[in-house]
C-alpha cells in the first residue's frame, strides 16, 4: 500500500470535563464519530496529557475545579500553541464575556443538546482548513455554538 492512500490520521481532542458520566458519555461519542479523544478532569491533567503529545484542539468545560478554570486553560493552551482551536462548554455560555475568551474560540452551551453527528461537525468547524487534510473534514454548523 503507497502512503498517497492512507486514511487521514483522526483529529486529537483534549477534552476537559469534571463531571465523570458527562466526561464518558460525551469522549464515546466523539470516538464514535472518528476522533481520537484524551480525556481530563482538570486543568492540571489537561497539561499534562499534553505533554504527552499533540493535540488538534481542546474542548474545555469553564468551571473546573483546581486552581485553574476553563477560561485560564485556555490562556495556557494557547501560549503553548497560538492556532489550537478551542471551544468552551458551559450552561452558563451567555455569561462568558466575549473577552475572556480566546479569539477565534467557539462556545458550546451544555446541555449537549448535539452529541453525534452535529457535535463532530461543531469541532471540525473549530479547525481551520489550513489545518485540515484535503477532503477529509466537512464543516457544517454546530447548532448552540457561537463566534
Amino acid at each position: 500500500m503507497d502512503s498517497s492512500s492512507k486514511a487521514p490520521e483522526p483529529i486529537q481532542v483534549l477534552f476537559v470535563e469534571d463531571e465523570f458520566l458527562i466526561r464518558e458519555w460525551v469522549a464515546q461519542a466523539l470516538t464514535e464519530e472518528g476522533f481520537a479523544v484524551k480525556k481530563a478532569s482538570n486543568a492540571v491533567e489537561a497539561l499534562r496529557q499534553i505533554a504527552c503529545g499533540p493535540v488538534d484542539i481542546l474542548l474545555t468545560d469553564i468551571n473546573l475545579p483546581g486552581g485553574m478554570d476553563g477560561t485560564a486553560l485556555a490562556r495556557r493552551m494557547r501560549e503553548l500553541n497560538p492556532d489550537l482551536p478551542i471551544i468552551y462548554a458551559s450552561a452558563r455560555a451567555t455569561l462568558l464575556e466575549q473577552g475572556a475568551r480566546m479569539p477565534g474560540s467557539l462556545v458550546l452551551a451544555k446541555p449537549y443538546d448535539a452529541i453525534g453527528r452535529g457535535f463532530g461537525a461543531c469541532l471540525r468547524k473549530a479547525i481551520p482548513a489550513s489545518h485540515r487534510a484535503p477532503g477529509s473534514l466537512r464543516a457544517s454548523g454546530c447548532g448552540t455554538a457561537h463566534r
